[in-house]
């Protein structure tokens, strides 16, 4: 899977190799030493709660595909606002406090 994050005009790509044990700290380390660089600060903004449910909302079919996704974009996360783009490609973003918008998008392996 890959999870592109971007802030303005910049993103990083994260490729995540094992959606079902990935190492969450490595993922967050990466995010947040990318918007560092940007000099945003993730207060209040729960990527890490996001991201293992945008997984299990397209990795695999276990729960049927795209369900679990549709069904991640009816129930929402917290103060994202996450979109189904066909393909299986989830978007999620977020106003942070310095007014700026960070914008995941989380792509499945084909």
């Amino acid at each position: 899977m890959l999870l592109e994050v971007i802030l303005d005009n910049d993103s990083v790509t994260i490729t995540i190799d094992k959606p079902f044990y990935f190492d969450m700290d490595s993922v967050m380390e990466e995010i947040e030493k990318f918007t560092s660089s940007k000099n945003v600060v993730l207060n209040g903004i729960d990527v890490r709660g996001l991201i293992p449910k945008m997984i299990r909302g397209i990795a695999g079919c276990e729960g049927g595909c795209p369900a679990n996704a549709k069904n991640l974009v009816e129930q929402g996360f917290r103060n994202f606002e996450l979109k189904y783009i066909e393909g299986g490609i989830l978007s999620a973003e977020a106003v942070i406090s310095t007014g700026k918008t960070l914008h995941l998008k989380m792509f499945p392996e084909f």
